[in-house]
């Protein structure tokens, strides 16, 4: 029995972590709802995010490699820095729209984790987040990836900090940032998981220490490994979906759903 919930949870984890309705905001919901202890595990959190990060990782593979041999060939290959200017600034983009997050969270993380049991603020954080994406539900700008500007780097990471309340989805707010600085639909989906990578990376670097220090690797491996491969294959999914929404212009259904979660939450747990 225990294995299932680690299955649902994975399946939860997966399917909400692309989606703008905030997959931290799910799991502290499901584990108010449920009231089960082992929904309390850390640890489990930090491996489902992981095979949330590994199918992102593959979807963007090809763009990934060519970012990377962009970033090194710019430095280190004088003649043909021209031909990887625009990359190496995409790289520089991504970097610039992280480090708000990251100090952010680096000086937040107690406060953070004590407001995820506040299930008022997570209501409320469900309704901003329906605002924000019921916003932008027309938005649909001209930038394409290499028009993006240091400034709108910075106005994103800046929404990005938003989504360290959970509730707050961190998709969602940057989907909205990029399509508030005219960023086109398909090039904000792309910006948009490209900056999910290095906070992920950066998220799961300062969980991996107390990870491997309790044991739980050793004593639980069956039931992570399971939890770990539902959230990934999940994601795939969930992602090549929430594409298709996007692309289309669609982001107001996820608005009406995260508007009528909030209500349900701020009643339920009056």
């Amino acid at each position: 029995m225990n294995y299932i919930i680690y299955i649902i949870l994975g399946i939860i984890q997966g399917f909400t972590e692309p989606l703008p309705i905030s997959s931290s905001g799910h799991l502290v919901l499901f584990k108010n709802l449920f009231n089960t202890n082992m929904l309390n595990d850390v640890n489990f959190e930090i491996v489902v995010n992981f095979g949330s990060f590994i199918a992102i990782f593959l979807i963007f593979w090809k763009d990934i490699v060519k970012l990377i041999q962009a970033f090194f060939g710019y430095i280190f290959d004088k003649k043909k820095r021209k031909q990887f200017q625009k990359d190496f600034k995409y790289c520089l983009l991504i970097i610039i729209g992280s480090i708000p997050v990251g100090i952010a969270g680096l000086l937040l993380k107690d406060k953070v984790d004590a407001w995820s049991g506040n299930m008022t603020l997570l209501g409320i954080s469900f309704m901003f987040t329906a605002f924000m994406l019921f916003l932008v539900r027309k938005s649909n700008g001209k930038k394409e990836d290499h028009d993006i500007t240091y400034k709108d780097a910075i106005i994103i990471g800046l929404m990005q900090m938003i989504a360290l309340i959970p509730g707050i989805s961190r998709s969602g707010t940057v989907l909205v940032g990029c399509l508030l600085c005219k960023i086109s639909r398909k090039s904000s989906l792309k910006y948009t998981f490209m900056l999910y990578l290095p906070v992920s990376v950066a998220s799961m670097g300062l969980g991996v220490v107390d990870l491997v220090q309790s044991g739980s690797l050793t004593s639980l491996w069956l039931p992570y490994t399971l939890g770990l491969v539902a959230a990934g294959i999940v994601t795939y999914f969930s992602y090549r979906w929430l594409s298709r929404l996007v692309r289309d212009g669609k982001l107001w259904k996820f608005s009406i759903y995260c508007f009528f979660l909030s209500i349900f939450v701020l009643i339920y747990f009056r």
